[in-house]
């Protein structure tokens, strides 16, 4: 059962798709949403970095500004989600808050049971178009689940999960059974790559008979690929998946598609929203 819900709201076009699922949810299940808008004033602090002491007024001078630049667009998220919550009939609340965005929106996750977050969220409001890991940081070290949208709407129909034996895998999988954000009228399709057929029909089977006792109806895939990446991709367009749940720390080729490089290769490899819980 969901019952908070929280959305992270920073300028991105992401953002407004963001605010339409987690609408979604909360009339689903009943659920109150709260618009979080983060200040990130470490990040201004860092750009305005510099200069001897005769630079320090103009610095000053630099930071109240870019400060309050940041708090008017924060003050602007605010009324926009508010204006749709209400529209939507939502039990809802917001805060706008100083800080490294990630810190604050793991506290804040403490307190509720899923968070709502675009795919590329530029929380230092004065320059948008410069990229953080705030998303990595924040689903390596969140309480809860966490749902990735992207730019486009799409209902849930299909729900792709990928699933390689380990305990990352499972509790992903695990926390979407019991909260069933979508219901249990979606249908599955469990995916497990593996060269060891036998193996892999073994852990299906077992997963199987697991979300069919939380009322799933499912079908189970085993192949076999060198890119677990590219399979996984192929294999959503070819069941027309409209979600992907995944784990975070997945000891296998997962993991290194989750988390390879300076940012998420999964979000760069795919538009689809992404369930992803640790």
């Amino acid at each position: 059962m969901i019952r908070r819900i929280l959305v992270a709201l920073d300028p991105d076009t992401d953002t407004r798709t963001a605010v339409r699922y987690a609408s979604e949810l909360a009339r689903r299940h009943g659920a109150s949403v709260t618009g979080l808008a983060v200040v990130d004033t470490g990040h201004i602090e860092a750009s305005i970095r510099g200069g001897g002491i005769g630079s320090m007024y103009y610095a000053v001078k630099l930071r109240e500004q870019l400060t309050e630049e940041a708090h008017l667009v924060a003050r602007r998220l605010i009324e926009e989600f508010d204006a749709v919550a209400d529209e939507e009939g939502l039990r809802h609340r917001n805060t706008v808050a100083e800080g490294v965005p990630f810190q604050r929106i793991i506290e804040d996750m403490k307190y509720h049971d899923l968070l709502v977050v675009g795919k590329e969220p530029h929380f230092f409001y004065s320059h948008p178009e410069e990229k953080n890991k705030t998303l990595v940081r924040v689903v390596h070290e969140s309480v809860g689940p966490v749902l990735v949208v992207g730019e486009v709407y799409r209902a849930i129909h299909r729900v792709l999960i990928a699933y390689d034996g380990s305990a990352a895998a499972a509790r992903a999988i695990q926390r979407f059974a019991q909260l069933k954000p979508f219901g249990t009228e979606v249908a599955l399709e469990v995916l497990t790559i593996s060269e060891d057929t036998s193996e892999a029909r073994l852990m299906l089977s077992l997963m199987e008979e697991y979300l069919q006792e939380h009322g799933f109806i499912l079908n189970t895939t085993v192949r076999s690929s060198e890119s677990v990446a590219e399979e996984i991709v192929r294999f959503a367009e070819e069941v027309k998946a409209d979600l992907v749940v995944a784990g975070a720390y997945a000891t296998s080729g997962l993991k290194r598609w989750l988390f390879g490089s300076s940012t998420s290769a999964l979000l760069e490899k795919t538009t689809l929203p992404l369930f992803i819980y640790h």
